[in-house]
Parts: structure tokens; sequence; C-alpha cells
């Protein structure tokens, strides 16, 4: 699985700690890949990160885009979503844009899209939330005792 991603993480930080030590636990592991942020317009910049991470796709992967209109599931309907996902014998690609959100062009590409909720997130902090969500999922579905689900 990959994360395509507009920013640079700057090194270490306590986001990207948190990011790798989920990322790391997944199966298979979830690859950051980082795009600069784009420059010009808010239109501009849309488009050029569009073209960015559109260029990154490859043919066989399944497109999940980050979008504030995408679906907020719960943690166990991820997790039958995921398996979903890895059952159409496509690999997985992520999505996450940057301050101006996602290009229509990538949102049209994009096989699904996720939310993780109407707050405003840090995009930093949402690769950490997701890899954490993709970590959650995969031990619902192996039934490790990680998730919690009965808890108020």
């Amino acid at each position: 699985m990959r994360l395509l991603a507009i920013g640079k993480s700057g090194g270490k930080s306590p986001e990207m700690e948190i990011f790798a030590r989920y990322a790391k636990r997944l199966r298979p592991e979830l690859t950051l890949h980082e795009f600069p942020d784009g420059v010009g317009s808010a239109g501009e910049i849309k488009r050029r990160e569009a073209d960015a991470l559109l260029g990154a796709l490859r043919p066989d992967e399944f497109l999940i885009a980050l979008d504030l209109g995408g679906q907020t599931p719960t943690s166990e309907a991820l997790a039958t979503q995921l398996a979903t996902w890895q059952g159409r014998a496509k690999k997985l690609a992520f999505i996450i844009g940057g301050a101006e959100g996602l290009d229509a062009t990538v949102l049209a590409r994009a096989g699904a899209t996720l939310s993780l909720g109407t707050l405003t997130w840090p995009h930093m902090l949402v690769r950490a939330m997701l890899a954490e969500q993709l970590y959650r999922a995969h031990t619902i579905l192996t039934g490790h005792p990680y998730h919690r689900a009965g808890r108020p």
C-alpha cells in the first residue's frame, strides 16, 4: 500500500513517528511518497498538485482519496471496506491533498473517497491518523485484540 501526500514532513516529528509506527505494522507495509506544495492561485495549486499525484499513480493501483466529502465509516466498516479493496487484485494507493484540497481530476480518478470526519486536521496528523485506522482495520480483520469494540 502507498500513501501519496502533498507536503514535506521535514524530518522527524511526533506526527511522523506515529505514522511510521503504524505504517510498518501493516502488511503490506504502508509507504509514504511526499510531493511539494503547489504554487500560484488556489486553482493553479490544485492543478499542479493533481498533476504530480496522478503522475505518480500506477495503472494497477486502486485509488482512495481522502476528502471532506468522502465516506465516514466506523472502524468496523472501514475494515470491511479495506478487505473489499484488497480483494480487487489491485494495489491500494491513498491520496492526501494539500491545503486547497484535491482537484476534481483526482476525485474523478478515485475508486473511493474517505473522510476522517468533518473537522479540519493538519495534513501531517492526517497521515498518522490514516495509518492508525488502517492498522486498526487490519487488526479487526485478523481478530487481533487491538480494537476494543465494546468500550464506551
